[in-house]
């Protein structure tokens, strides 16, 4: 991932997949879905598109072997049609997945909720897997890239946030980090943002709340944005992504970028 032009990574929030509570036994509508939102994304000029698992309510921890298969059926129906960077994001802690999807479709990056020490979650308590991906990355050598949030949203952390960047990255060995608000569409904390800037010794990516409006302001502390519930239609997160938002983005960006 080139951060030096400071990324706009579109998400992709899939339909209720295969074994989830809510699937309703249309695999071809989610993967139909899904390739119309890269498409978009892609035609809007974003830099790169993430893939997540966004409608499996009540999320589990770690997903089953359903899951897997049907995410990477998405996942590679995308791959051969959109040519930007693939990154994979499978809710609600499961790197492990997402590794092996993202090596199974030639993906470029995953989102890891939680890398490093323990959230506490409408989940339960999720700990940290890093000693688990890093095995695997060393199993399957590759150069899909880990990015990792830091005090991640819809959760309570009790770790110091500085102490926390510092271990995801640095005992992690998480390749860049995610600094999210406090849930999905929230913004983030700008003074949060800036410190996480200061302390990082890896890319510092705003992971929620990105808007046309705040995005001239996060530009100066982050290196990269994912951007989901903006981009679609009304701005609502369950909406299909929508192309003029999506452009109105990009155009902006660009100007930032000189």
């Amino acid at each position: 991932m080139d951060f030096e032009r400071k990324p706009l990574i579109g998400m992709v929030h899939l339909r209720p997949l295969p074994g989830s509570y809510l699937y309703d036994g249309d695999l071809d509508g989610v993967i139909e879905a899904a390739l119309r939102d890269a498409k978009t994304i892609e035609k809007a000029g974003f830099d790169a598109v993430m893939v997540e698992n966004f409608g499996d309510v009540p999320f589990p921890k770690y997903v089953d072997k359903t899951t897997v298969a049907s995410f990477a059926a998405v996942a590679k129906a995308i791959r051969d049609e959109v040519s930007l960077p693939l990154g994979i994001n499978v809710l609600r802690n499961d790197g492990i997945a997402a590794y092996s999807i993202a090596y199974a479709v030639k993906a470029d990056f995953i989102r890891v909720n939680v890398l490093s020490g323990v959230a506490y979650t409408d989940q339960g308590v999720i700990e940290g897997i890093a000693h688990e991906l890093a095995r695997l990355r060393k199993l399957l050598p590759s150069k899909i890239q880990v990015f990792a949030d830091v005090h991640v949203k819809h959760a309570v952390h009790f770790f110091d946030f500085e102490d926390a960047i510092r271990d995801t990255v640095e005992r992690g060995l998480a390749d860049a980090i995610v600094v999210s608000g406090k849930a999905t569409g929230k913004p983030v904390d700008v003074e949060r943002l800036a410190l996480a800037k200061k302390v990082s010794p890896v890319p510092v990516i705003v992971g929620s709340g990105t808007t046309y409006d705040n995005i001239p302001e996060l530009w100066r502390h982050a290196d990269g944005f994912i951007v989901g519930t903006w981009i679609k239609r009304d701005g609502k997160v369950e909406n299909e992504v929508s192309l003029e938002r999506a452009e109105r983005l990009v155009y902006l960006a660009k100007n930032l970028r000189h």
